[in-house]
């Protein structure tokens, strides 16, 4: 196993199989075109961390802290993310593939074009990320906190909104006859929005 630098290393081409990072820390690294395989970074910390172009395969990231950390245009496969927080976060571009994320809790950032295209998102909490473009084209989002969310731009068509609590959230895009919606929660701002996505003229 290979033992990782904590602070200011940077890393490219390189390939990560079979790594027990089980609760390290890592700081200011920089990864490029790397891929990361059975890695384990339960209870990992990762601030202010980049990754670009990076894979990452069946990779644990069961309770860990993402700060300030960047993970741009990477792609995740059969990874898990159970109990992992992201705050201030770019992912911006990535892509979540057969992946468990749920629960999730992401506060603050910028997720914006990725995609989660089917997603299991049940429960988790999403707050005042920037999400434009975002896919979540048939994402299960019951009983979750979208909140705040710019979600301009994003395709939400099959998603499932039931009991999710979607207040501030920009909901321009989203069409109410493609999804369910069945005791999702909105402010009156929002409720207008709606109405004017299904014809009615407020006045």
């Amino acid at each position: 196993m290979t033992e990782p630098a904590r602070t200011g290393v940077r890393h490219e081409g390189r390939t990560f199989r079979r790594e027990d990072w089980y609760g390290d820390e890592f700081v200011e690294q920089e990864y490029v075109d790397c891929e990361f395989f059975d890695v384990d970074l339960t209870e990992a910390t990762l601030e202010r961390v980049s990754f670009t172009n990076c894979v990452f395969g069946n990779v644990r990231f069961n309770a860990s802290r993402h700060v300030d950390a960047a993970y741009l245009r990477c792609t995740f496969t059969r990874c898990n993310f159970f109990e992992a927080e992201f705050t201030g976060c770019k992912l911006v571009g990535s892509t979540f593939t057969d992946s468990a994320v749920r629960p999730l809790t992401v506060l603050g950032g910028d997720w914006s074009f990725v995609s989660l295209s089917g997603a299991d998102l049940r429960g988790v909490t999403v707050q005042g990320v920037r999400m434009r473009e975002a896919d979540l084209t048939g994402a299960n989002c019951t009983d979750a906190i979208v909140t705040n969310v710019d979600l301009s731009g994003a395709q939400l068509r099959a998603a499932r909104f039931v009991r999710t609590d979607l207040r501030g959230s920009d909901l321009s895009t989203l069409d109410p006859t493609t999804v369910e919606r069945s005791g999702a929660i909105v402010d009156a701002t929002q409720t207008i929005v709606l109405a004017q996505a299904l014809g009615f003229q407020v006045g």
